[in-house]
């Protein structure tokens, strides 16, 4: 399972969201390059970044720190936000990114997620399928900032887009999404059992190490782990242990 340390931008800061809500926004004052080294020298072969700004408004604004991240620390880098079109998704590649988060515009433009992976490999994207319950307690797909959700379940999204032949998914239980509440591992074990040819990095709610065991045992591909390493709960040291 490979664990994936997260930095989110907005500005060229390091912040954290509760849930997505930009209003529910943490500061840490620290350098974004910084930390990416701290984690690089802690072990870590993987970075998570999230232009916050991007995701907001469809322009990159922390596009430089992401490319002297992906030049200067040694890791390899999966970045997104903000990826409306194969425009943005060039200037992330150009940057020194190894993988590009696709969000909204897979749920809104299949077709033009499957041009940019006719173009340059699905193996280069990264396809974040952020989901809650609905009041019967079925996932759904949440689009239009996380306002409304998809008419499909989500194991048929998944399963949908895995026939296709794309791999890596990155599954967000928004409603756990900054909250150390840990994270939703039944979810993730259902995702694996149906649709088990897919690679799931789990997002959303890692609190402590036990969390990153039961991942492990469900088979996870990978981790998200923003906040937690942010506020101390542990080290990324301890996590690659796990």
């Amino acid at each position: 399972m490979i664990v994936y340390p997260a930095i989110d931008l907005i500005g060229g800061r390091v912040v954290r969201l509760e849930k997505g809500d930009f209003g529910r926004e943490t500061r840490y004052e620290i350098d974004a390059l910084d930390l990416a080294r701290r984690y690089a020298d802690a072990g870590a072969t993987w970075l998570h970044l999230v232009d916050l700004d991007g995701a907001r408004s469809g322009e990159g604004g922390n596009l430089a720190v992401i490319a002297r991240i992906a030049s200067e620390t040694g890791l390899k880098v999966q970045a997104g936000g903000g990826v409306r079109g194969p425009a943005e998704f060039e200037r992330l590649l150009a940057a020194g990114v190894a993988r590009v988060v696709i969000g909204s515009l897979a749920i809104k433009d299949p077709d033009a997620v499957r041009a940019i992976a006719a173009t340059h490999g699905s193996h280069r994207i990264t396809l974040a399928l952020d989901a809650r319950a609905d009041a019967a307690g079925v996932f759904r797909v949440a689009t239009a900032g996380w306002q409304a959700l998809e008419s499909a379940p989500l194991t048929d999204t998944l399963a949908g887009f895995s026939a296709e032949g794309f791999a890596d998914f990155l599954v967000t239980d928004i409603d756990r999404d900054g909250m150390l509440a840990g994270p939703n591992v039944e979810l993730y074990a259902e995702l694996r059992a149906l649709v088990p040819g897919a690679a799931i990095q789990a997002s959303g709610g890692v609190q402590g190490l036990s969390d990153l065991a039961a991942l492990r045992a469900i088979g996870a591909a990978g981790v998200v782990i923003g906040k937690a390493l942010l506020e101390g709960r542990f080290s990324v040291e301890e996590a690659l242990a796990r």
